[in-house]
């Protein structure tokens, strides 16, 4: 039978061979309790080494990676925070795979996030037929990371209602978990390596404050974006290249459309132009994601409907999809942008005014 296809794999998949050289190598001496790779081995997961033919993955603040790992090595959590497309939930997912070996113990925060999510709910049937016996009793993801001492991944947790937040307080403080109606001795002690990775917008600051009790149980770390622009072509060229696959070799990405999808993010995400010149942001999210996003969709664009030579005309039609999300407004933003850093720009580059042409027909 063929190998069936999907279209993404877990880190631990993606990433397997790697973890069996790190495990291979790594020292068992300098291993805590419960974890699958030592620190030094978790890092070099995460950022590379050469040397064992280990890939750089997670592309920006050294220094963060090395504190999210020692904050995972204390009894509290970790919570990673910014703004959305800063690589946020990718780092959340390579900490669990290469701590745990697991990453697939996840809870999406929602506002429809009960306590059952986080806790436990129940088999109904087998509660009707047995009572509340542990083969009713259906745990979470939380419930799983407890008893097998891993790490649980907790997105977008400021989503979810206070009161359903707070439920973490006493899991986190106690590492215990009570299940009152299968007695009162009933109560689920978590193995080490058990820890939660939480993640936040801070766009969605406000929507569900986190309490004062809850934050004292994590370190906060800011994931920031991408500033240094050769830093940020080079990392959405190899992204650019794993996203495409076996059509890499059949597209052609010239290195100026990149360089000049980079520096249109740059400028509208920071208020600035290269030159100094104060520009509004749009609300839209000008992430280094939807850089990577826009590109993928243009190189797409240019195998299936021209002749697979990625140019700047395409990168101007899929931004419209980018900054169309969230305010109407940004249309007025994109429009000044054009008319008045874009066309000056147009005039000098061949790149710049293939952008500005096709700019016009989508931007009126």
């Amino acid at each position: 039978m063929a190998k069936q296809q999907v279209i993404r794999l877990s880190a631990e998949q993606r990433y397997s061979k790697e973890l069996e050289k790190l495990i291979k190598a790594d020292s068992e001496n300098n291993k805590p309790e419960g974890w699958v790779l030592s620190p030094k081995s978790v890092r070099q997961f995460i950022l590379g080494n050469d040397r064992l033919g280990i890939s750089r993955k997670f592309f920006g603040d050294d220094p963060l990676v090395d504190r999210s790992i020692v904050s995972l090595l204390g009894k509290q959590g970790l919570m990673l925070v910014g703004q959305p497309g800063t690589a946020k939930s990718m780092l959340s997912e390579l900490l669990a795979a290469a701590i745990s070996g697991d990453s697939n113990l996840t809870i999406q925060g929602t506002a429809g996030t009960s306590e059952d999510h986080i806790r436990y709910s129940w088999n109904y049937a087998l509660l009707l037929a047995e009572g509340p016996t542990e083969r009713a009793l259906v745990g979470s993801q939380i419930y799983q990371g407890m008893k097998q001492g891993k790490i649980v991944r907790f997105e977008e947790i400021t989503r979810c209602p206070p009161e359903i937040q707070d439920i973490l307080v006493s899991i986190m403080s106690e590492k215990q978990m009570m299940i009152p109606e299968m007695g009162a001795n009933a109560i689920i002690s978590a193995k080490p390596g058990f820890n939660i990775i939480g993640t936040a917008n801070l766009q969605d600051r406000g929507v569900h404050e986190m309490s004062a009790a809850l934050k004292r149980r994590f370190n906060f770390e800011t994931v920031n974006p991408i500033n240094n622009k050769d830093f940020e072509i080079e990392l959405i060229q190899r992204q650019l290249e794993q996203e495409l696959g076996e059509l890499k070799t059949q597209i052609v990405i010239p290195v100026d459309v990149i360089e000049l999808l980079v520096t249109a993010f740059q400028e509208l995400r920071q208020g600035q132009t290269q030159d100094g010149a104060n520009i509004k942001t749009p609300d839209a999210v000008m992430s280094t994601a939807e850089a990577v996003n826009i590109a993928y969709a243009s190189a797409l664009d240019a195998y299936y409907f021209s002749d697979g030579t990625l140019n700047a005309g395409q990168i101007a039609k899929q931004l419209i999809g980018v900054v169309l999300k969230d305010n109407a407004d940004d249309i007025k933003r994109i429009q000044f942008y054009m008319d008045n850093v874009v066309r000056e720009r147009a005039k000098k580059s061949d790149t710049w005014h293939s952008f500005y042409q096709v700019s016009k027909t989508f931007w009126k």
